[in-house]
């Protein structure tokens, strides 16, 4: 009777705490799964999420220079020039040089889901507004030299694809115009570092206040563990268990012989 007693007194002390630690793991199982619900309960913190890329409201997007699906694309454009014979020393020999004259980043959202959860599934989004992918795919690279006289050359069918406003000091004698543009493709993994806003009812990763956003591109998957909050809950739920049947039972049995 006594023991019967004490183990149902067992397991209604550990019957909060199997509760506590049941919703503990649910809410880290949430984030492991990048659901909204349980994101948007962080709303103003900062946070670090691993998924797949995925398409924004609006569906995948086409890159501005290389037409390549995507979620997200960036270019850049380098004019290479020789400096003019003022600029340089007495003596000194001619060396080309280049300058940035076009840096341009999307700025639509894109998805965030976990591996496993693409498709139509719920995401979280992300705002890659001034942010710089690292790692990002380079799907472009070409090289558009001056036009020469007397000599036919390409037309530069990518300069009017440019976005942003193309600026700079021209310096020198042209050479050539170096185009380039990086992608994230629906897919690929990420690493995203940000802070969790609810907008318009979706929740999205932002640069937070004075910050940017870190978005890390073809990060590798880590190997698979069991949670520690999983591990804590179970073993909560099991002893509950086996001290509420045991000292029900033991109980019982004492009430029946008695």
């Amino acid at each position: 009777m006594v023991i019967g007693v004490a183990l149902l007194a067992i397991a209604a002390v550990l019957l909060p705490l199997a509760v506590i630690g049941l919703r503990r793991w649910l809410r880290q199982r949430g984030l492991a799964q990048l659901l909204p619900s349980a994101l948007a309960a962080r709303e103003g913190q900062r946070v670090t999420l691993t998924g797949v890329a995925a398409p924004g409201p609006s569906g995948p997007i086409e890159s501005g220079l290389a037409g390549a699906e995507c979620v997200w694309h960036g270019h850049e454009v380098l004019r290479h020039y020789r400096p003019l014979a003022r600029d340089q020393a007495d003596g000194a020999v001619s060396e080309r040089a280049c300058d940035s004259i076009a840096d341009y980043g999307s700025e639509d959202l894109f998805g965030l889901v976990s591996e496993g959860r693409s498709g139509q599934a719920e995401r979280v989004y992300v705002a890659p507004g001034g942010a710089e992918p690292r790692d990002a795919e380079l799907c472009l690279k070409r090289l558009v030299g001056r036009p020469q006289p007397g000599v036919a050359a390409a037309a530069d069918d990518l300069l009017p694809r440019v976005r942003g406003r193309i600026s700079g000091v021209f310096r020198g004698e042209t050479i050539e115009f170096e185009y380039r543009e990086w992608i994230i493709r629906p897919g690929a993994r990420l690493r995203v570092t940000g802070q969790v806003r609810v907008r318009d009812g979706r929740v999205v990763l932002v640069a937070p206040e004075g910050g940017s956003l870190s978005v890390e591109h073809g990060v590798r998957e880590r190997p698979a563990r069991v949670s520690p909050r999983r591990r804590e809950a179970v073993l909560l739920l099991a002893a509950f268990a086996v001290c509420a049947i045991a000292g029900a039972v033991v109980t019982a049995a004492a009430f029946s012989v008695g």
